[in-house]
């Protein structure tokens, strides 16, 4: 988490920088000095507020609006800087290929239609945090778990990261509960990280027990890592009073009678021995499994999804990564775990990367939260 941080404060930094250095390259004179006089302000008072914003923020009535004010102002930025820097490589590029002219590093012209740069970065820095991040899809997958007959076409509904807190109300909880169960899935399934706010949890948790009777066979939860750092043990004892399907490093069939269970493991918190942990809880909850049963695992970790193919298990749903909250056609711009967004197939066995429904930081561009459905069918002959 600390090398987390490191490398957040050194992205932000350099945007910082190649933004005021890249204005050149679209303003000039008085507007030049202006721009980067105002560049200079914003980015001191973003500093201040990372640095000591957080103490105070708790106690202003607007602390959200100025969160969102925030990133939007450093996404501009990091946006600008790609814009404006992609169309002096295609100029440069120009200069050397078509036109045959040596480039000039010391000649700051401006670019054409220099307005374009800011605008463009100004406008897709609102569209991720006030429209991409709050529009929820939904994703269908058919998956070849072998379940038998009489349960192929058996649903599950996938919700994952939903964060509650400054940027994830109860009211758009319930939505989202609401949403999930108009799709009408046998199952709702939680990986984690839901609830991520001491006060806002109790309520949470009563809401989520609220919409169980709107899925026919319940509502099934594992633990993520934030609900181990907002104190596991009143969460645990929260949850102990609902009908939710907790489960760590547990099991339980889905149907009296039917050989289809669903699996759950907590989430590895000690960095040291994470595999070791991680191998040893899967274990744990295998023990409850039938040999010839067909298994759906919940894990809050991606790196579950290996560990499941030891065991055979057709399908395993994870979340975790966020999808990286940032993408371009699908693929996540950064993929900084082994897995980080979608399906992965290996030996006839599936994983899922949920990619979230609430934000670390309040901004989705190219990957927005999702609810996922899987139908398990059959395995294909």
């Amino acid at each position: 988490m600390f090398l987390f941080f490191i490398l957040t404060a050194l992205l932000i930094a350099l945007a910082m920088g190649m933004s005021y250095w890249l204005t050149g390259f679209v303003a000039e004179g008085r507007v030049l000095r202006l721009v980067r006089g105002l560049l200079l302000l914003f980015d001191g008072g973003l500093i201040a507020a990372v640095f000591i914003g957080p103490k105070y923020l708790r106690d202003i009535s607007f602390a959200v609006e100025v969160v969102m004010f925030l990133t939007v102002l450093i996404v501009v930025q990091f946006i600008f800087c790609v814009l404006v820097g992609l169309a002096l490589l295609l100029r440069r590029a120009r200069k050397l290929v078509v036109e045959d002219v040596p480039f000039d590093g010391g000649r700051r012209k401006l670019l054409q239609h220099a307005a374009v740069y800011p605008a463009a970065a100004f406008g897709m820095g609102l569209y991720g945090n006030l429209w991409e991040r709050n529009q929820t899809v939904v994703n269908r997958y058919e998956i070849p778990a072998g379940v038998p007959g009489n349960l192929s076409g058996f649903t599950l509904a996938q919700i994952s990261d939903v964060h509650m807190g400054m940027f994830y109300s109860l009211e758009m909880l319930q939505a989202l509960l609401r949403k999930a169960a108009e799709l009408k899935p046998d199952v709702l399934a939680i990986t984690g990280d839901i609830f991520d706010h001491v006060k806002m949890n109790p309520e949470a948790i009563r809401l989520v027990d609220r919409f169980v009777d709107a899925f026919p066979r319940g509502i099934w939860y594992c633990h993520g890592n934030h609900e181990h750092h907002r104190g596991i043990g009143p969460i645990e004892e929260m949850l102990r009073e609902t009908r939710l399907h907790v489960l760590v490093n547990a099991a339980e069939p889905v149907v009296d009678g039917q050989k289809l269970y669903i699996v759950g493991v907590d989430y590895p918190m000690h960095r040291q021995v994470f595999q070791q942990e991680k191998a040893a809880y899967l274990k744990t909850a295998m023990q409850a499994v039938p040999g010839d049963a067909v298994c759906v695992l919940l894990a809050h970790h991606p790196e579950f999804i290996d560990d499941a193919r030891e065991y055979g298990i057709p399908l395993t749903l994870t979340g975790h990564t966020h999808g990286s909250q940032f993408g371009i056609f699908g693929v996540p711009l950064f993929p900084v775990f082994k897995y980080t967004r979608g399906m992965v197939q290996k030996d006839g066995c599936y994983g899922y990367v949920h990619v979230g429904n609430g934000s670390w930081f309040p901004y989705r561009f190219g990957c927005p939260p999702e609810i996922a459905l899987f139908t398990l069918k059959g395995k294909a002959v």
